[in-house]
């Protein structure tokens, strides 16, 4: 599943590729993407003759904000101002891609939406596991009213209220592992299990240890040690794993340089021990025994 790296690799592509661009109408090949409307023709008619002003990464949903061209109304708006713009929200969820391409490009078979451009252009939205999403939120509507998952999101990483204080506040007297405290989205916004066993690792952690028998000491080097490797995922361009790629179609390159995530039986990169695996929540967790203790 593609994680915070990965959604922020995508939103920096879309902002590059898609700003200031007309969408001229578009293609729902499978109807159960749309999230939002109901109607498929409404949520057509809504993103219809508007343009891209920017792409906002909400943990790890990508938000659109669309702006109408001028003798363009959006219908079903209840009382739009020309300051409030509709959105187009996007969750990749397990297989979801986003590629910019040209209209004549053959079609994908897991092809589930397409956004026409001006100039022949799409944004093509390929899903073979059908989990991804898609909203369109009119006017003057709370985002997160209709995308209720954000209301739940915890601060991002990269956020000035990611705190240690924070940190700590959200795992004192939690009696459940690290690993599966930074998998909730309530905790930490955007982590998945690539980087939380990374940080983990570089935090020297092991992913089994209790929230409430982490030290203070201990949860700042962890904090410090989440941003860093999220930090180092984003410029290589996310990890390559079986469904991502950029919105461009290029691979991410952190997979090769990754500490522990991924490698076990490996040796570990700074003490020659194998890297193990256990199963944590239903998830798989890598480390190594002898630098996280």
């Amino acid at each position: 599943m593609p994680e915070l790296p990965e959604v922020e690799t995508v939103r920096r592509g879309l902002n590059q590729l898609t700003l200031n661009q007309e969408i001229t109408g578009g293609d729902v090949l499978l109807h159960r993407t749309i999230a939002h409307p109901f109607s498929v023709d409404e949520f057509l008619a809504g993103i219809k003759g508007c343009y891209i002003c920017r792409w906002l990464r909400l943990g790890k949903y990508l938000i659109a904000e669309l702006k109408p061209t001028p003798n363009s109304p959006i219908p079903h708006s209840p009382l739009p101002t020309p300051h409030s713009p509709s959105h187009l929200g996007v969750h990749l969820r397990m297989t979801g891609q986003l590629l910019w391409l040209n209209r004549n490009e053959p079609l994908h078979k897991h092809t589930r939406v397409r956004l026409f451009f001006a100039n022949d252009k799409e944004l093509r939205f390929v899903d073979q596991r059908t989990f991804g999403l898609m909203w369109w939120v009119p006017p003057s509507v709370a985002v997160e009213s209709v995308i209720t998952g954000l209301a739940k999101l915890a601060v991002d990483p990269f956020s000035p209220e990611f705190t240690v204080d924070y940190l700590v506040d959200k795992l004192k007297n939690r009696r459940r592992p690290i690993k599966t405290a930074l998998l909730d989205q309530s905790v930490v916004a955007g982590l998945g299990n690539i980087y939380a066993d990374e940080a983990l690792f570089l935090s020297h952690i092991l992913p089994d240890t209790l929230c409430v028998d982490l030290q203070r000491k201990q949860i700042e080097i962890l904090r410090s040690s989440i941003i860093k490797v999220l930090e180092n995922s984003i410029e290589a361009g996310g990890t390559t794993f079986s469904n991502f790629l950029s919105v461009s179609g290029v691979n991410g390159n952190y997979g090769s340089v990754a500490w522990v995530y991924n490698r076990d039986g490996e040796p570990c990169k700074v003490c020659g021990t194998n890297i193990q695996r256990i199963k944590l929540g239903g998830r798989s967790s890598h480390f190594c025994v002898i630098c996280q203790r």
